[in-house]
């Protein structure tokens, strides 16, 4: 059964993982993928994550997938608890993915019950295309990319940061262009996706919205 928790921003939605992994987080390890922030260099942003994350108990196995070797991401997420996929370029994520055969590798994680946050590329990535992202990330910082199609494992689109600063406008673009085509989840940095199995909320603080 698919276990997906999909953020915009994880620091902003950390105790409501907490919450829907519904289990002792301490010693629990979670293979970090900081990937997708190669392309705009958010070092800080990849060194708070990983500190909250070890905050909260788990250990940290950090998995750079451009670099790594097949054997190397093959075996690190088989055995830990939980699959990491942080954000920042939507489509040099998917280019490493496709590069080094991580892509498949989640997916069948995913399909066996795995645990995976997704935190905004993270979450992007597992919608049917990420053709509809060229307006919140740049393509051309993937330029060995060949197919915008994507791990394929839900069959909507999450559009993350949802009038939020500064991808408000970015996002709203997406949402004029694609709204009528696709079936869009636009959800804020203090919300996230739920899904268990074919359960799917939208959830907050102070509300949970099916879909």
């Amino acid at each position: 059964m698919q276990k997906l928790f999909l953020a915009s921003l994880f620091k902003d939605v950390s105790q409501l993982f907490a919450d829907f992994a519904n289990e002792n987080l301490a010693d629990k390890t979670v293979t970090f993928i900081p990937t997708a922030a190669l392309p705009d260099k958010l070092d800080f942003h990849i060194k708070y994550s990983k500190e909250l994350l070890s905050k909260m108990g788990l250990i940290v196995d950090e998995l750079d997938i451009s670099e790594a070797t097949y054997l190397d991401i093959a075996d690190k997420l088989e055995h830990n608890d939980y699959i990491y996929v942080a954000g920042g370029n939507t489509f040099f994520l998917l280019q490493e993915m496709n590069k080094s055969g991580a892509g498949n590798l989640i997916k069948e994680q995913i399909k066996a019950g795995k645990l995976l946050i997704g935190e905004s590329a993270g979450a992007i990535l597992l919608a049917p295309d990420i053709e509809y992202a060229r307006d919140t990330d740049d393509p051309l910082a993937a330029p060995q990319l060949k197919t915008f199609k994507t791990l394929n494992v839900i069959d909507f689109y999450p559009v993350p940061h949802y009038n939020n600063d500064p991808l408000k406008e970015a996002v709203e673009l997406v949402i004029s262009k694609y709204g009528t085509k696709l079936p869009l989840v636009p959800f804020s940095n203090s919300e996230a996706i739920l899904v268990m199995g074919e359960e799917k909320q939208i959830v907050s603080k102070k509300s949970k919205i099916k879909f």
